[in-house]
């Protein structure tokens, strides 16, 4: 039974004590509900239960905000007679929300909710936009009635609340209590009844009727920890309900409120670090959905780095900043979000991407997009400060957004609508911006402001513009400008490095850079080549810059996405989507051409060395592979061709070659790429094809530093181009590699390590 003094009319009662398995127990009628948890029945990693924390008494059921239900079944209960057949009903819960979901379609995401809105029938106990949260129910005859939290009482994140909402029929209302207090109420019609919603199931975290986003994801979903929930066929009296909430506090928590631990709650990467597919030593979310990593800044000895994220799932939807910590760039520490859309009128829709920057004091600060949909354009720039100075706490956890924009687009100010991911640096006593946008009619553009004291800003134009005409690729927007000093070439001349990233219609979603001279004075960027080149030649697998100038090394470093490249069906599954690329040191060459490399600190993460030789042929050099597997691996290779045209090294291959990934250089049309013709035999895997692009070696032999991360691929040839790619093979044995030529070739050196987690 119900841990409550008084079950009088009680009509269903979750204590959620299990603590462990898949089931949870409805004590009035015995009814053993089966979880819904997506990682039930895993397909790429370990089955896994429902994930169970501590409650306000004993445990509690965390709700992963997008797969995460409980159904529970009438049949052969009296309850669903007696669920909305009377006058009056009464919901009371513990809840500690972990997120907030945007409210797609007006609708709630429901803790319990036994509804048919369409038809005026049931009753909905939910949460909406920022915390808000509501109770509302259809009426026998027809109508529909709503109460509502009031400003200022929202459930906080991370934290419990007692919620308890009455239907009161017969005094004709309705209310809300928190935490053993009424806070709203609403007038009904006395002797009104709750119209029964007779062909739906009661569901306790998600909506009856869901929005589908991407065909697979359901949303208003409930995201946190739930525990005792009660439901009664009568209406609680304010005295009830006060002693109901005192009860817990006086017999669990020696009168005060439950304290909830972050540790209890947060994003746990645990139940994902089994999965076959996902990367162990690149950095990527505890869990669900990221887009580009961004604003890398390094303070008190440490380096921080933030992501865009969807806590909810693994889907595009309500972005926050997620946040990293790392002292060496390659093992990286989860912290809590940094940024999250809240109830004001500067980003209540979205924190979109940004930079890291000093302010006068040498104090981090972020600059960010701020998302408004009622606002015309609905992105400006932004801005947050640490709380350092109040709380001296390194990890950089608080940030707290300045009230107002910095920066709002106006017309003539590049493509109106389109202006986001502010790059920002100081430099002189002053400080540049550049926003991502169009020019109307011209193409993309990174368009350039100047500040003094950095929240008072001067437009300066376009700093640079693309040429939509003679290059068509390069689309009518650019997203994420990133400019590094690349210091002096042979001849004395200054060399920055423009990074952008086109989007909208022709474009090519690629990263595409320019080599030229930054003029400081009037803000405006010469490329020393009018066409622009690709750092990554892969297909979709290297995107969305970010960078920065390490204080400690000088070194210039740029942060990526690697897409996915799966199905909405397979993400679901997963329960994850998208991982950052590695760090990457880009610098001048003596030839003038674009440097790259991986970050040295990579050799930290090294395990066993597996292989190591030189001066081999090709059939001695697979005959000493014969026993080298694995699918987190760094291997070095360097291959002189003889006759060979086309040659490379197999990656993830079946014993019998049923799945292999070929990595090879074609020197006859001087192309650097991946043939995944064969890389998977799942039926719904994306990975395929050959996608590569232009690398003059200029006579030299092929240098391959590769990183193979389990679905992740890295391979940089020649310190000049990198192609990152995906793959996905249906086959656990997919984990040899072999030496590969259409002719004779030299393996001048070979040396592969094991990897290791950074997890």
């Amino acid at each position: 039974m119900s841990k409550t003094s008084d079950n009088q009319g009680l009509l269903m009662s979750w204590a959620f004590d299990e603590g462990s398995g898949i089931n949870t127990l409805e004590s009035v009628s015995q009814a053993n509900d089966e979880i819904e948890y997506v990682l039930r029945q895993a397909e790429f990693s370990e089955s896994r239960d429902p994930q169970w924390r501590q409650g306000v008494r004993g445990k509690g059921l965390l709700f992963d905000g997008y797969s995460t239900y409980i159904s529970h079944s009438f049949k052969g209960e009296s309850s669903y007679g007696n669920l909305e057949s009377g006058g009056a009903l009464s919901l009371g819960v513990w809840v500690a929300p972990r997120s907030y979901e945007w409210g797609s379609d007006g609708k709630l995401a429901a803790i319990v909710n036994h509804h048919n809105k369409d038809r005026n029938q049931g009753f909905l106990l939910g949460m909406y936009r920022h915390g808000s949260w509501s109770f509302q129910v259809g009426l026998e005859g027809g109508c529909w009635k709503e109460v509502w939290s009031p400003d200022g009482y929202e459930l906080p994140k991370n934290e419990w609340s007692y919620v308890n909402a009455v239907f009161d029929g017969n005094q004709g209302k309705m209310k809300l209590y928190l935490n053993g207090s009424e806070i709203a109420s609403t007038e009904i019609p006395c002797g009104s009844r709750i119209a029964q919603a007779m062909d739906t199931e009661l569901l306790i975290g998600k909506n009856n009727h869901s929005s589908l986003l991407a065909e697979r994801f359901s949303l208003h979903m409930f995201s946190g920890i739930l525990d005792e929930l009660n439901i009664y066929n009568r209406a609680l009296s304010e005295e009830e309900v006060a002693k109901s909430y005192r009860d817990v506090l006086n017999t669990s928590h020696g009168g005060e409120h439950p304290e909830l631990s972050y540790e209890e709650i947060k994003l746990d990467r645990t139940p994902l670090l089994s999965d076959r597919h996902r990367p162990q030593y690149h950095v990527s979310p505890p869990a669900h959905w990221m887009n580009e990593p961004h604003a890398p800044i390094y303070f008190a000895g440490q380096y921080h780095l933030f992501y865009q994220h969807n806590p909810l799932g693994p889907y595009f939807h309500q972005i926050h900043w997620g946040h990293w910590v790392s002292k060496d760039l390659v093992h990286w520490r989860d912290l809590p979000v940094a940024l999250a859309p809240e109830k004001d009128p500067l980003a209540p829709d979205g924190i979109w991407s940004g930079s890291a920057a000093y302010d006068a004091d040498g104090l981090p600060v972020l600059f960010f997009t701020a998302g408004n949909d009622s606002a015309s354009p609905n992105q400006s720039v932004a801005l947050a400060r640490s709380t350092y100075l109040q709380d001296r706490e390194p990890d950089l956890v608080h940030w707290v957004k300045h009230p107002e924009p910095l920066i709002v687009q106006k017309e003539g100010m590049g493509a109106f609508g389109d202006f986001r991911d502010p790059y920002v640096w100081q430099e002189d006593n002053h400080w540049f911006a550049l926003v991502g946008s169009g020019m109307e009619g011209e193409g993309g553009a990174a368009l350039a402001f100047v500040s003094h004291d950095m929240l008072n800003w001067t437009y300066k134009g376009p700093l640079f513009k693309a040429d939509i005409q003679k290059f068509p690729y390069l689309g009518p927007i650019w997203e994420l400008p990133v400019l590094l000093p690349l210091g002096s070439n042979k001849q004395g001349e200054n060399k920055h490095l423009l990074l952008v990233s086109p989007v909208g219609q022709g474009a090519d979603v690629e990263v595409f850079y320019w080599i030229g001279q930054f003029n400081k004075q009037n803000l405006s960027f010469t490329p020393d080549q009018e066409e622009p080149q690709l750092i990554d030649v892969g297909d979709f697998h290297f995107t969305g810059p970010s960078g920065m100038v390490d204080p400690k090394t000088g070194r210039k470093i740029i942060f990526t996405i690697a897409q996915g490249d799966r199905t909405s069906d397979l993400e679901f599954k997963s329960g994850w989507a998208h991982n950052g690329g590695l760090p990457l040191s880009v610098y001048l060459r003596d030839d003038g051409r674009l440097g790259i490399e991986p970050i040295e600190e990579l050799r930290l993460l090294r395990g066993a060395k597996l292989i190591s030789f030189n001066d081999k042929s090709l059939t001695e050099a697979n005959d000493f592979l014969q026993g080298v597997q694995g699918d987190m691996l760094e291997i070095q290779l360097e291959m002189e061709p003889r006759s060979a045209k086309k040659f490379g090294i197999k990656i993830r291959r079946t014993p019998d070659g049923e799945e292999e990934t070929l990595l090879f250089y074609d020197k006859n049309e001087f192309i650097f790429a991946v043939d995944r013709t064969k890389t998977t035999i799942h039926p719904g895997e994306k990975c395929n094809g050959v996608q590569g692009g232009k690398l003059d070696l200029l006579e030299e032999n092929l240098k391959l530093h590769i990183y193979l991360d389990r679905s992740m691929v890295e391979a940089y040839a020649n310190g000049l181009k990198s192609l990152t790619t995906r793959v996905y093979p249906s086959r656990k044995d997919a984990v040899g590699l072999e030496i590969w030529g259409d002719g004779e070739l030299f393996v001048k050196s070979l040396d592969i390590w094991e990897m290791n987690s950074i997890w």
